[in-house]
Formats: structure tokens, sequence, C-alpha cells
């Protein structure tokens, strides 16, 4: 059996708050690199590659074990959510974090 993974933006959130008290530019607001119900289906070699380089490093960094363990056909996060093919994490951006869902596709 083969897999590939569906990663599909959820949800991005925008702190204002913390921009204005943190960042350089106080007015960075939401994420820029993602939209709601943007999608990437990766097999091996998109995930050897960060989907050709059009993935968000930062986040990548953040979800790419998931990933990997979902391309191998393992468990991405057993008993922890309702489906074992199935994982939500989010990106490191602490004031404009992308939230995704990762999904295994197990193919014959």
């Amino acid at each position: 059996m083969r897999h590939k993974v569906k990663i599909t933006v959820i949800q991005k959130e925008c702190y204002a708050d913390l921009q204005s008290q943190y960042l350089a530019n106080p007015n960075s607001g939401p994420c820029p690199m993602f939209e709601v119900g943007q999608q990437f289906i990766l097999d091996s070699r998109g995930f050897q590659t960060m989907n050709g380089g059009n993935f968000c490093m930062e986040a990548w960094d953040a979800i790419n074990r998931y990933v990997y363990a979902a391309m191998q056909g393992g468990s991405i996060m057993e008993g922890w959510t309702n489906d074992e093919k199935m994982m939500i994490a989010c990106c490191n951006d602490g004031t404009r974090p992308v939230i995704f869902k990762i999904e295994r596709l197990d193919e014959e």
C-alpha cells in the first residue's frame, strides 16, 4: 500500500495585540502564505521538497513530523484524535498561526 498526505488549511488566526506589542512591524496582519480551504496533496517527492518549495518553512518545521508518519503509513496521533489517520496541528508563528488538518491517504 502506498500513502499520500493531504494538508488542508482550516483556520488562520491573527493576534493584533501581540503584534503591536512585540513585532518590528506592528501591522503585520494575518499570514500571507496560506488561505483557509487551501489544500496540498503530497507524495514522497513532495515531502522531500516541501511541495516544490511552495510551503512556508516555519509551518513545515512544525508539521513535517506528522506528515512523515502518515507518509510511512503510520498512525499520526493514535488515541489523540478521533481518527488515527488525521491530525490537527499549527505553525510556530505565535502572532498569526495557521491551523492545518493533516490526513493520511491510503492507496492500493
